[in-house]
């Protein structure tokens, strides 16, 4: 049998809905290892060959992904959620819901380029989920710690509380100090993971902590991906709407994109765009042409990422002439 029958699998936390071509109605599978298994029998039914289209959905969808990439005869693309969003305006989806979103993902699979889904090793998974995990812990602590501080200064506030409140903290602390050896013990085992890690150090602004948020999430791409698409993977990419010439909205980013690489280059970018000279004066050059300063630092985050870019191919480190040359140092 040569040819590929088209599916789509929409994820959620609990199921998978799967829309095979040529199957008029939409199967459900438990989002479980057990469904999983299910899945891949239904797929590859009588030796046919199948390319499954799902959307980057982060954990919900990664043990899915895991199984499907492992079989035989089945191809997997984990489309960007932007270009599944565009495809869905163009057959003029005017409903949604997940057997609808289901169904257009089979249509994406029929009808774009197939661009197929490359497992990340063992160690480069174990990163990913560590740093994930970091970073809702981090999160957790600095809720607490705005909750610590009101406490203090709230004499209504019971001893009780500010207790259960520092014990939080205490705990939430250890947890984040493990998970970050942890994730330092898996980039001491990567030749490649630590080769980038120094490259990422090399950048002005950028620190311990946040050269291995970037690595964990960069490290999930495909080495044949070009600048661009990292750059639609970030959500950093710039959307201009207007039409004629009446109708012109401010240029914003998409966001339409991975919101934890986003959050991980945004204080490197923050203090490049102080202390790095060359994004300095790209940084004050945007301000100076009437954009934000959230804009500006935005920009600066997406002048990062092609560097990093280029650093990672070139295995060169970090070179500011290259992203803004023209700059007088103060």
């Amino acid at each position: 049998m040569d040819k590929w029958m088209a599916c789509g699998i929409e994820v959620s936390a609990k199921e998978l809905l799967v829309a095979i071509e040529g199957e008029g109605r939409v199967k459900r599978f438990a989002n479980t290892a057990a469904g999983h298994r299910a899945l891949l029998r239904a797929l590859t039914r009588g030796g046919r060959r199948v390319r499954v289209v799902m959307e980057a959905t982060g954990m919900y969808g990664l043990d899915a992904a895991l199984a499907l990439a492992e079989k035989p005869g089945v191809e997997l693309m984990v489309a960007n959620p932007r270009a599944v969003r565009d495809f869905a305006r163009a057959l003029m989806q005017r409903s949604k819901n997940d057997q609808q979103d289901a169904e257009m993902l089979r249509e994406f699979a029929a009808r774009m380029p197939f661009q197929g889904w490359v497992r990340p090793s063992k160690n480069v998974l174990e990163l990913w989920a560590i740093t994930r995990r970091l970073q809702a812990l981090v999160k957790q602590r600095t809720a607490e710690k705005n909750r610590a501080h009101a406490a203090r200064i709230s004499e209504a506030m019971p001893r009780v509380v500010r207790q259960q409140i520092a014990a939080s903290l205490r705990a939430l602390e250890r947890s984040i100090v493990r998970l970050r050896r942890e994730a330092r013990r898996c980039v001491a085992a990567d030749a490649k993971l630590q080769r980038r890690e120094e490259l990422l150090r090399s950048i002005t602004g950028v620190g311990a902590v946040s050269a291995v948020m970037v690595l964990a999430e960069l490290a999930m791409l495909p080495d044949d991906r070009d600048v661009r698409q990292w750059v639609a993977f970030a959500g950093l990419d710039p959307r201009e709407y207007s039409s004629g010439s009446s109708v012109r909205k401010k240029t914003r980013i998409s966001k339409v994109g991975n919101r934890y690489l986003r959050h991980a280059l945004y204080m490197p970018a923050l203090v490049a765009s102080r202390y790095e000279p060359h994004l300095r004066a790209f940084y004050r050059r945007l301000l100076e042409r009437g954009k934000s300063k959230r804009q500006a630092v935005l920009a600066v985050a997406r002048k990062l990422l092609h560097a990093i870019y280029g650093m990672f191919r070139s295995g060169h480190g970090y070179d500011g002439a290259r992203l803004f040359a023209p700059y007088v140092s103060a």
